[in-house]
């Protein structure tokens, strides 16, 4: 057999040129680096809030003495990193715990200019925010689309890192996972790019690039041992195909409208995977359908289990909470769902979502008697769930809960309304201990005291 050194040579002499160099990898971080520096901006908030002497030592003012101690203004500052989405118009996304608190905001561009900001919208529970200033030259930057990421697949953080003489870092590291959940707050929308690309506080904000040099995420938080507010390698972002629908939203109507599906859900269980006849835990089931919503109008039922929407599969109840919120009132949607072992599809027109008080009315009518912690609830003047009667000789009863008590927490779920409470409910079954956090309210003549505690209670 002949062998043809001609060939041979040719395809060494390809590989060789077409495998990166070191310098190549370099100018890869190199062009990133100069692209995304100029569209990433440091941002100064200043915030102004109102006290005393008493408040200063970190007590409480009784209101017979007010008037005998002036109050004086305290002033902070807190530094967060933007990216500019918008040349023409000046608008900038940002997290928004940068910019919540702020009496004034301050913009440091890449070439050191400087702009007073306005707030054009902000959402507390997707953490973002979109600023506008009013300048010329900007450059903005490019999108990408972060559904196409992939762990392992390098990334580029740029923001400013504990303060402003830091302004403009760029980190690098690789993806670690997608589709984080329940890492800040189980309220909150979350579906985060978890990545190690070093960032620190003043990094929130700030812009996570991929080596083509778009725009894949918007740096929102980081973890760590819990004594430490630096980097440990874990961080996380907010993807940017779920920023664009929050963007247009703000900039459009300074607000966010999320969809509304109209049911209480939980995670699956081994045991009731089993008590099912499921193949495995994957999906929601439906715990409560609420009178007059969507659920409702589309006949879905109490236990059945929903495995997919659109085609997209449900692991679990972030999935479906993220994938309904993202959604706008009015959309049609295909939900795949299990009944009694059979697979059906329903497709249900999503609405707005109705007020705390409309819910409460919803849950109140399918709620009469007490429920399984041995409690009556309902939304107080401020929105928290207070205790309205507590059963006799019941658990709750037993350690000490009372008429006008508020409910805080049920387990690990934060409870901000009556939704929150009866999704917590949902998960509890008879004999369970489960950790309830109350605080008391002791009205007397001259003043108030608050007090916070946590209850185990066994479920009756």
């Amino acid at each position: 057999m002949k062998i043809n050194f001609i060939l041979i040579l040719s395809i060494l002499f390809n590989f060789i040129h077409t495998t990166p160099s070191k310098d190549d990898f370099n100018k890869k971080f190199i062009e990133v680096a100069s692209k995304g520096n100029p569209t990433v901006v440091s941002i100064i908030s200043e915030t102004v809030r109102e006290n005393n002497v008493f408040g200063g030592f970190g007590f409480g003012m009784p209101k017979e003495f007010e008037d005998m101690f002036p109050q004086f203004e305290e002033r902070g500052r807190s530094l967060g990193s933007g990216v500019i989405i918008d040349e023409i118009n000046g608008y900038i996304v940002t997290n928004n715990h940068v910019v919540e608190r702020a009496e004034s905001i301050k913009i440091v561009l890449f070439d050191d200019r400087e702009y007073e900001a306005e707030i054009i919208g902000k959402h507390e529970q997707t953490d973002l925010a979109v600023l506008k200033i009013d300048a010329e030259n900007l450059k903005q930057v490019d999108m990408g689309n972060s559904d196409n990421l992939s762990p392992g697949e390098w990334v580029i953080a740029i923001g400013s890192p504990f303060g402003i003489n830091l302004n403009h870092t760029v980190t690098a590291g690789i993806i670690s996972a997608t589709g984080r959940s329940d890492v800040m707050s189980a309220r909150n929308f979350e579906d985060f790019i978890q990545h190690d690309a070093a960032i620190n506080p003043g990094n929130s904000g700030g812009g996570l690039f991929n080596l083509d040099g778009e725009l894949i995420g918007i740096n929102n938080a980081i973890a760590t041992d819990g004594w430490s507010r630096t980097n440990a390698g874990v961080g996380f972002a907010i993807p940017i195909n779920q920023t664009k629908r929050i963007i247009e939203d703000l900039i459009t109507m300074g607000d966010v409208k999320g969809a509304w599906l109209g049911i209480s859900f939980q995670e699956i269980s081994e045991n009731l995977s089993l008590k099912l006849n499921l193949n495995d835990t994957k999906g929601v089931m439906i715990t409560q359908v609420l009178k007059n919503s969507p659920a409702e109008t589309a006949s879905l039922e109490r236990q059945d289990v929903i495995i997919e929407i659109d085609g997209k599969k449900i692991n679990g109840t972030s999935d479906l909470r993220n994938i309904i919120f993202h959604k706008y009132p009015g959309t049609e949607v295909n939900l795949t769902i299990i009944r009694k072992g059979k697979k059906l599809n329903k497709i249900v027109i999503l609405s707005d979502r109705p007020s705390d008080d409309e819910l409460y009315g919803s849950y109140e009518t399918e709620k009469q008697d007490f429920d399984l912690l041995g409690l009556k609830v309902e939304t107080d003047e401020n929105g928290s769930i207070k205790v309205t009667e507590v059963k006799k000789e019941s658990s709750a009863s037993k350690e000490d809960i009372k008429s006008g008590d508020l409910i805080t927490q049920i387990d690990e779920k934060n409870i901000e309304n009556i939704e929150d409470y009866y999704d917590a409910i949902a998960n509890i079954s008879s004999g369970d201990m489960v950790l309830v956090g109350v605080t008391t309210i002791n009205q007397s003549r001259n003043f108030s005291q608050t007090y916070s505690r946590y209850i185990a209670i066994k479920v009756d």
